[in-house]
């Protein structure tokens, strides 16, 4: 088993060659506009634009915790949108929204795209910023969902 390799970077700009998946967490009620996404939708439309068409038709799709979507960017390149928080934070909230096993469910289901494409994965650490979860509790289910089943995994930590 090779781990988790650890980068200073942008994970909307991964490293390496070959078929890439960007995977980032997203709330359960459909609002996308703070963290992470919004360096997404910078660089890309069609996740946001994909993940809002998700949550409007929900009565008749997957959609909620621990589903999965996957939104191709690129030739080689997809974005996973992984729904692993429950609403979001607020100044009245008194909990934190991530679900660690929706995180979990979602984390499976993107070991079976990745390994259906051949496809490295690339995230910040996902579920630890507006979310509120602890990574102690993330990245042993990255190592055993993704990494066990030797998918190359890169975290990306912002800044120099």
């Amino acid at each position: 088993m090779t781990g988790i390799t650890y980068v200073r970077g942008d994970a909307t700009a991964p490293q390496g060659k070959g078929v890439k998946i960007v995977a980032h967490v997203c709330n359960d009620l459909g609002g996308w506009g703070k963290g992470f996404v919004v360096a997404i939708s910078r660089r890309w439309p069609e996740p946001e634009a994909a993940y809002r068409r998700w949550h409007r038709e929900r009565a008749r799709n997957d959609f909620g915790l621990g589903a999965a979507q996957f939104v191709q960017v690129g030739p080689y390149l997809w974005v996973a949108n992984l729904v692993g928080q429950r609403g979001i934070r607020t100044g009245r909230s008194t909990g934190v929204p991530v679900r660690y096993e929706a995180i979990d469910t979602a984390l499976g289901a993107l070991a079976e795209k990745a390994a259906e494409l051949g496809a490295s994965v690339h995230m910040p650490r996902i579920g630890c910023g507006l979310a509120g979860g602890k990574w102690s509790r993330v990245e042993p289910m990255i190592e055993e969902r993704l990494v066990a089943r030797g998918i190359p995994v890169t975290v990306y930590d912002f800044g120099d």
